[in-house]
């Protein structure tokens, strides 16, 4: 009589990839990385992944080997900029995208793949499709940075080329979707200004409405300024998350028949921030003395400015490198759930909303 196995994996000479993962606890991607040699693995779990490899006796099957082979290992990273047709590409600070690609290329340069990146204007939403077809064929999944609007036309995609949605819609059905908290930045931010500064007339500025991160910043400063029954909206204004509609905003401002100065103009990006602020002090009205000025999204250079800018910070790059994980993932295993990942927001308090600047460290003197 045998005695009984012993417990533990069962070796098998048909023993798949999701075996191997069954049994080790980890994604069908996690064994597929590990398999192909790839870094983006703790050591603890590629030697669980290992042994679980060993015991069953898996080894990859040449179907297998040969899908690895065909693959173009190139990722797309496609945007619509959200800009008007007046408005050139800007140099102050870094655009949104590219801190994306930064948290991307630092995904893919371990793992040896190259990223395709295209930005194209707004236009028409058949035109995008097209555009971003045509792309899918080129590479093994896509990174859509606001891309598209419809649901319909995502779904057609995703079909048939994995996808993931940078700053999309959380609620978007058909795709895994990476962003930030954009109504917890906001909310702190209006609490910030009303209760620290205790100003009571805020104007708005918003970024393009076709924009999921625009969306969720405006209903959030809604939201906020509504638990403030003695706290108004001095006025609103629609923009495309670029320096000039800030300008613009506080032009408009200025026209109005009294000229009747907001304690504080809001803006859903920092770039649009910027913009305001040139335009106040082209004026000869101060900040934030006259007027205070806050932003969202954290650039370099909005610390730079002087006054430096309050802000929100949203960590951008490590958008681009969850993304890029996730889309990884999905290439690997096509049917698994869908997922969304929401990164959390900090109010960046410095002296554009009326705060004093910290103090500068005192210098060192060495006695010897």
């Amino acid at each position: 009589m045998n005695s009984p196995a012993s417990p533990g994996p069962r070796s098998s000479p048909a023993s798949t990839l999701y075996d191997v993962a069954r049994e080790a606890g980890v994604s069908t991607a996690t064994v597929s990385r590990v398999v192909h040699g790839q870094q983006r693995v703790s050591p603890s779990t590629r030697q669980r992944v290992l042994e679980v490899i060993e015991a069953l006796g898996y080894v990859p099957d040449s179907a297998a080997q040969s899908m690895v082979l065909r693959r173009k290992e190139v990722i797309g990273l496609v945007a619509i900029e959200p800009r008007g047709p007046d408005t050139e590409i800007e140099h102050e600070g870094l655009l949104f995208v590219e801190e994306v690609l930064r948290g991307v290329e630092s995904s893919l340069t371990p793992i040896g793949w190259s990223v395709l990146i295209s930005v194209r204007r707004p236009g028409d939403t058949t035109d995008a499709f097209r555009w971003l077809q045509k792309i899918s064929a080129k590479v093994d999944g896509l990174l859509i940075v606001e891309g598209i609007d419809s649901a319909e036309q995502l779904a057609r995609l995703a079909s048939r080329t994995p996808i993931v949605l940078v700053s999309g819609s959380p609620d978007e059905p058909y795709v895994d979707v990476v962003g930030a908290d954009n109504r917890t930045g906001s909310d702190a931010l209006v609490s910030h200004l009303v209760e620290q500064h205790g100003y009571t007339s805020l104007c708005y500025v918003a970024g393009p409405p076709e924009a999921p991160d625009a969306l969720e910043r405006r209903t959030a400063f809604d939201e906020a300024l509504a638990r403030y029954p003695g706290v108004r909206l001095a006025g609103s204004f629609e923009g495309r998350f670029a320096t000039v509609s800030g300008q613009l905003a506080v032009r408009e401002i200025l026209a109005g028949p009294r000229r009747e100065l907001p304690d504080a103009i809001v803006c859903a990006n920092d770039q649009m921030a910027i913009g305001a602020m040139q335009e106040l002090r082209a004026a000869g009205i101060r900040v934030p003395a006259d007027v205070a000025v806050a932003g969202f999204d954290d650039i370099a250079l909005g610390a730079l400015l002087a006054p430096a800018l309050t802000t929100v910070h949203q960590p951008t790059q490590l958008l681009g490198e969850r993304a890029c994980a996730l889309l990884l993932d999905r290439i690997a295993e096509p049917g698994r759930p869908r997922q969304t990942q929401r990164l959390p927001t900090r109010l960046v308090v410095r002296e554009s909303c009326g705060c004093h600047a910290p103090a500068a460290p005192v210098p060192y003197h060495s006695s010897l």
